[in-house]
Order: C-alpha cells, then sequence, then structure tokens
C-alpha cells in the first residue's frame, strides 16, 4: 500500500501481457464487483492483468477485493489523490501492451476488449479507441465522442444550439451529433469512463519516442481526458471511436456528493484545459469569455442546488404570504398598493424570518424548531411595524405586516410538522473517537439513537466494543454520506476540544446534529470545563464548542467590509497625507488600504498576524487578516502566548460578523 506517485520503470518487460485493466474506485463498492465480474467474462482468453486503484473508500471495498478479488493487484491509498495521479500509479506498474481504462461504474461486454484490442492491432497509427458508451436506460451517451472547445464549438455547446440541430455538422461538432452511431470514426477525444489506450502512445519505447506522456495530475477530477486526447494527438498519434462494441455507463456513481467542490472541479478543469492547449491559438478575449461562461453555468449549478435549501423554501413561503395578503388588503381598500411593498417591504420581511432562524441554527440537522420560527416572524414583524412609524410610505401596509404573524406561524410550522421519512428505530448515529467506558453507550440517553459505528485515527486504537470500525478521521465526511449518518457524538476521552472543533469544521454542509460525550478528563482550553456546564453525559456539541461559522458567512461580512473601505479609504488616504506619517490617520491608512486584498479573498478582515508570534493551526481556517484576533485584548504590546492563543481560540468558537466589527472598530479607535 503507498500513497504517493512510483517513478516510471523504462525496462518493464510487456511481453507477457496483452491488456492492463487500470480502474480507480472510490466508494463504490457494489458497481466495482459488478464491473470486475464483466471484466473476468471479457478478457477470457487474453492476455492480461487487472489494477484497481482504491482513493480510500470507506463503504467496504478494499475488503471487498481481497476477499472475493485476491488475483487482481490491489493500490489501497490512504487519501483520495484524485483521478489522474490515482491512473498514473496503476499505468507505472502495468506491464501490458496495451492499458484499458475504466470506471468502476460500468459494465463491459463479453467482446469488449477483445474488439479494442483487436482493433489496435489492426490500426497501428492509434494511440487511443473509445467503444459506444450507454447510459443505464440504453440510450447512446453523447460523450462516447467528442471536439475540442474552440470558439465555435465551445459557444454552440454552451448557448444550447447543439442540441437544438444535433444534425447539422455547423452546430453538431462537439459530440459529432451529425454523424451516424454506427460509424468508425477519427475522433477529437474520448471520455475518461472508457479509452483503451497504446502503451507505446504513452511511455517512450525502443519502438516510439514520440509520446504523450501520463495523465497530468493538475487535474483532479475532470478534464483529464480531455487533456491526455490532446497530447496524443500533439505526438502523432490518431483518436478513434468504433461501434463495435459498448458498455454501460452509471454516470457520476462515485460523485454524487451535491457538494460545490465538485462543481467547482468541474467547471475550473474546462478553464485550465483552455488556459494550457488554446491561449497561443486563439485570442485572450476567447479565454476570457470561456472562463467567464464556466463561471456563470458553475453558478447556475451551485444556484440549483441552493434553491432546495430549507432556508430558501421559508423565504418563498413568508415572501408568498406578505404578497397575498397585501393583495387581498389592497382589494379590500380599493386601491392597488405602490411598488415599494412589493419589492421591499415583502422582501425584507421575509429575509428577516429567515435569517433570525438561520442566526439560530434552525436550518441545522434535523429539528423541527418551532420556537425560532415564533421568534423569526415576531422579530419581523415587530421591526417593519415599528419602521412603518417613521417611513409614511409604508405606513399604509401596518395592518397587513400584523396579520403576518398568525400566517407565518401557522404555515412553517405545518411545514416542520410534516411527518417524515424516517426509520422508526431511531437516528443512525456515529461515535468518533475512542471509548474509555463502553458501557455508557446503554444509558436511557442514547435510546433514540442506532449507532452504526466508530470511527478512530487508527483501527487499533478502538476499545472492545461490538461497534464496527468505519474508517479514520480524513474519512469522516464520505463516512457520513455513505452509511446515511444523522447525529455524530464525539468522545471526549479521546480528542481534545480543538480536534472536534476542526472535526465539525470538515462537516459544514452536512445535515448531522453533532453530541459531545462527557468523560472525567477535562480536555478544554481555559477554565471551562464539560462539567461545569452540566452533569449530563451527552452534551450539545454546540453548547461546549460553540456554533461553527460557514465560510459564506464568512466571506460575505469579509466583502461588506472591503466595500466600507473602499469608501472611507479616500477620506482616510487624505487626512494621513495632512496629519504626517507619525499620525493615527497614517495608522488608519494602513488598514484601510488592504481593502482589495479583502475583496479578493487573499486576506480577511480578522485573522492572525502573519509577523505575530502566535500562527493560529491551520484547522482554525483563519487567513491573514487586515486586524488581528489579539488586538481584542487591548492595547498591550506583550502578552504571554498562551494568553493569546486563548483569545484565538475563544475568537474560532464564537466569531460572528458583529464580533469582527467589535475587533476592527476598537482596534481602528485606539489604531494599534
Amino acid at each position: 500500500m503507498f500513497d504517493h506517485q512510483l517513478k516510471l520503470s523504462q525496462d518493464t518487460s510487456t511481453d507477457c501481457v496483452t491488456v492492463s485493466v487500470i480502474i480507480v474506485n472510490y466508494n463504490v463498492r457494489e458497481l466495482l464487483r459488478q464491473c470486475l465480474r464483466s471484466v473476468e467474462k471479457s478478457l477470457a482468453n487474453i492476455s492480461s492483468e487487472v489494477i484497481v486503484v482504491d482513493n480510500n473508500s470507506v463503504d467496504g471495498s478494499v475488503q471487498m477485493l481481497r476477499d472475493e478479488f485476491p488475483h487482481i493487484t490491489l493500490i489501497d491509498n490512504h487519501s483520495n489523490i484524485g483521478f489522474s495521479r490515482a491512473n498514473n500509479q496503476g499505468i507505472q506498474i502495468a506491464n501490458g501492451e496495451f492499458f484499458l481504462i475504466l470506471n468502476p461504474d460500468t459494465i463491459v461486454e463479453e467482446d469488449t476488449i477483445g474488439v479494442l484490442a483487436e482493433f489496435m492491432i489492426t490500426h497501428p497509427k492509434a494511440g487511443a479507441v473509445g467503444c459506444q458508451i450507454l447510459n443505464p436506460d440504453g440510450t447512446f451517451a453523447l460523450e462516447s465522442r467528442r471536439s475540442f472547445p474552440n470558439p465555435s464549438v465551445a459557444f454552440f455547446r454552451m448557448t444550447g444550439m447543439s442540441r437544438l440541430f444535433p444534425k447539422s455538422k455547423f452546430f453538431g461538432r462537439y459530440n459529432l451529433t451529425y454523424l451516424p452511431q454506427d460509424q468508425v470514426t477519427i475522433v477529437d477525444a474520448l471520455s475518461g469512463s472508457c479509452m483503451f489506450l497504446r502503451r507505446s502512445a504513452l511511455i517512450s519505447s525502443e519502438n516510439s519516442t514520440s509520446v504523450a506522456g501520463l495523465f497530468d495530475e493538475e487535474f483532479f477530477m475532470y478534464g483529464e481526458d480531455l487533456d491526455l486526447c490532446y497530447r496524443i494527438q500533439q505526438a502523432g498519434w490518431s483518436i478513434y471511436y468504433t461501434p463495435k462494441t459498448q458498455i454501460i455507463h452509471y454516470k457520476g456513481e462515485s460523485t454524487k456528493k451535491g457538494d460545490f467542490r465538485y462543481v467547482r472541479l468541474f467547471y475550473g478543469a474546462m478553464t485550465r484545459f483552455a488556459q494550457k492547449h488554446l491561449s497561443e491559438d486563439y485570442p485572450k478575449a476567447f479565454l476570457w469569455i470561456l472562463h467567464l461562461a464556466v463561471i456563470l453555468l458553475g453558478s447556475l449549478t451551485v444556484l440549483a442546488n441552493i434553491l432546495r435549501h430549507p432556508a430558501v423554501r421559508d423565504f418563498v413561503v413568508c415572501f408568498a404570504i406578505i404578497t397575498g395578503l397585501g393583495l387581498l388588503r389592497s382589494l379590500q381598500l380599493g386601491f392597488i398598493f405602490p411598488p415599494v411593498f412589493f419589492w421591499g417591504v415583502s422582501p425584507f420581511f421575509a429575509l428577516i424570518v429567515m435569517g433570525v432562524i438561520a442566526a439560530w441554527g434552525g436550518y441545522r440537522g434535523d429539528r423541527p424548531s418551532l420556537g425560532l420560527v415564533f421568534m423569526g416572524a415576531l422579530i419581523s414583524v415587530t421591526s417593519l411595524a415599528a419602521f412603518s412609524f417613521f417611513v409614511k410610505q409604508i405606513a399604509f401596509s401596518r395592518m397587513v405586516i400584523l396579520a403576518c404573524l398568525p400566517a407565518c406561524l401557522v404555515f412553517l410550522s405545518a411545514i416542520r410538522l410534516i411527518p417524515r421519512k424516517r426509520k422508526s428505530h431511531g437516528l443512525r448515529t456515529l461515535v468518533v473517537g475512542n471509548l474509555s467506558n463502553t458501557n455508557i453507550l446503554a444509558s436511557p440517553q442514547f435510546s433514540q439513537h442506532v449507532l452504526v459505528g466508530i470511527v478512530t485515527q487508527k483501527q487499533d486504537e478502538t476499545t472492545p466494543t461490538t461497534l464496527s470500525y468505519l474508517g479514520n478521521y480524513n474519512q469522516l465526511r464520505d463516512i457520513v454520506r455513505i452509511y446515511e449518518v444523522e447525529s455524530i457524538i464525539f468522545s471526549s476521552a479521546g480528542l481534545t476540544n480543538k480536534e472536534i472543533f476542526a472535526l465539525m469544521q470538515n462537516l459544514l454542509g452536512t445535515p448531522v446534529k453533532t453530541y459531545i460525550l462527557a468523560e472525567k478528563q477535562d480536555h478544554l482550553i481555559g477554565k471551562s470545563t464539560i462539567e461545569s456546564l452540566d452533569k449530563r453525559t451527552l452534551l450539545d456539541a454546540e453548547e461546549v464548542i460553540g456554533t461553527i461559522r460557514s465560510h459564506t458567512a464568512r466571506r460575505t461580512s469579509d466583502i461588506i467590509a472591503a466595500l466600507i473601505g473602499a469608501f472611507i479609504h479616500p477620506a482616510i488616504s487624505l487626512l494621513s497625507t495632512i496629519a504626517g506619517p507619525q499620525s493615527i490617520w497614517a495608522r488608519r491608512h494602513e488598514r484601510t488600504r488592504q481593502w482589495r486584498e479583502v475583496l479578493i479573498g487573499k486576506r480577511s478582515l480578522i485573522g492572525f498576524d502573519e509577523d505575530g508570534e502566535f500562527i493560529p493551526a491551520t484547522e482554525w481556517q483563519l487567513q491573514p487578516g487586515v486586524f488581528a484576533v489579539s488586538e481584542m485584548l487591548g492595547p498591550r504590546l506583550r502578552r504571554p502566548t498562551e494568553e493569546i492563543e486563548h483569545a484565538y481560540w475563544y475568537y474560532v468558537r464564537h466569531q460572528s460578523a458583529v464580533m469582527d466589527w467589535m475587533i476592527a472598530s476598537r482596534a481602528l479607535r485606539g489604531s494599534l
């Protein structure tokens, strides 16, 4: 087992092996099993080897391979190193004359590998060949054959013209949809789900000096197949599509995360390909337009995920309620409310309700949060009703706003009380950290939990329990997804408070409720201990750790601060020039001039001092700041390192936009 790139051996013997099948697996155990069985049938009477590279799966894939396919070569990586690097690991130990790069979520026909090998033998100039790829419903998958995204091809693809006119040679070039599916064709690129490659097209040998090299490891996932095909052609080889055999591809089964990072990887790969291969042949304007289009499409994908969030649902419901009541009231009075009500009062009302619920954690975990619904509606109604006394233009809407309180309570509560599909036996719960007292799990406090397993740093660290070992801390996010975990219990006997905080940060965006199992040991920094909070055995993690601030919330606060800084900076710069370099305004000028770095994300409003004595741990996810956290301690120049560390730890546990502004305003007043 290894987790690093091997050096390529130039004297590898290929006399005994014709085809090396290389499969990169990531948490698709059942599909991998099915794929390997189809591969074994397809390799009958072919001199071959099968290499599976597992990228730190947590679904039992590795154990399944060892139990059911002991004859294959297994590379068991200890982290997810990406598709390109994992394939390179397989290629570098492969002995075949040909390499079949195959996804684990595919099924090949009995003759697929033989047909592709025969095609390569009869076409000596072919560097790669692909076959028909079918969707699970049996339809032809368009990615079976592709063209490189030059300006016109990319434009027709992104505007949808290629789909509107698929039979047009002018519009349908990206997927060559104007060509018959049963026609052997030289193409630009193939799908990485099934690529049959010639060794001599990739690796230098006595018979071949013009080679493409291996996969570019800068492509973590997506785009690596397009890049390799481009380099194969640049090396003088041809790439073919043949319809004589076919495979089924269950697309994206190993990457269905619903996660922004996968959206970013996909669209980022397209941009990287254009910058790498098209920058010299096409004007910069094309690359800028392509980059903007990629950002737009990626943003739309992220937006589609956001629109499914419960917070958006609440916003729409509240907006619809106040708008509907406004229309009814206007009909009663005999006049239509002015536009300010519909584009000002209505969205602002809905935003306050949603914001209050979100601020108190109403969208985390599985809590109905009826109390937060009441609080949000009450604060929104009170705020707008009071505001209407000072703004005559919306005074007419006071009765409508008051009527929204019971309406919102009824509708938002009803939504939360609708029975959900839940397992009757309780929450699927994961234990994280070593347990010093396993008998505690029999406590009545755990009656609502169904324990699915335990996660520790190493398997041999677990104490003897009936819990199954599911993986280590680096695999926690994937374990939550694979095993459909609904809540997590952190054991304070085996984890420090800082370690629990880091693991909770890694879980941001997952719908899990977190708890801390209290033990006799005190792992909290400062004077507070778990015992001083409560005598309960199981504590809400946020009671101990504090509410974790999301990256989106932090960036939003930073962007607002940067815009304010941009607005006031010219005035402060002028005052600094007048007052001189030793003045308080000069020191303030040093702060406000950094607004550009904050705006682009290179610096945060509140962070750490790069030149200071204390640098916080990377797990705390703090950036260099315009103002240092330690400045909330006051103007003393020298403080014990422990005191500074406590200040940073307090900040990462309780950080908010309000705290950021308090630190910044205090520092500006004193110009520390």
